[in-house]
């Protein structure tokens, strides 16, 4: 059985942070460590994990100011894609964005995530950036209600 909640243990947030790592970072040849900021303290972490102890999704809620949050860093093992963790993660987080008084949500999606976000009711605000000279961004915003 898989449980959708925060890294409870040092060791948790390793493999936390290395599903990030390996899913955002590794292959685009980026550092070890650029999987994570300067907000790690002061944000909401979700991940899924197994009845083994696998980490198999991960997402991060910061919040911007007191009625806007930010969702970054969203990763899902290969083989756990196509399972709807990657929604049960944004689930989790929009219901904690929520309980702290947040109104929308903001999130800037890989190309391929945007029809991703969109179904869970994300519009599209327009091209962002791009990453690594390679992953074009796009910025995408929620209300909640």
């Amino acid at each position: 059985m898989n449980a959708c909640r925060s890294p409870e243990s040092a060791i948790e947030f390793k493999k936390y942070y290395q599903l990030r790592y390996q899913v955002l970072r590794q292959p685009w040849h980026q550092p070890l460590g650029s999987e994570q900021d300067e907000l790690e303290d002061r944000s909401i972490h979700r991940m899924i994990i197994n009845h083994h102890g696998e980490v198999l999704a991960v997402g991060r809620l910061e919040a911007i100011n007191e009625q806007v949050g930010q969702i970054r860093y969203m990763a899902v093992a290969p083989q756990a894609q196509g399972q709807g963790l990657g929604q049960e993660i944004i689930s989790h987080l929009e219901q904690q964005a929520k309980a702290i008084g947040l109104k929308y949500i903001k999130l800037n999606a890989r190309e391929l995530a945007v029809s991703f976000y969109a179904k869970l009711g994300y519009q599209q605000q327009g091209f962002v950036y791009q990453l690594f000279d390679d992953i074009n961004h796009y910025a995408m915003t929620k209300v909640l209600k």
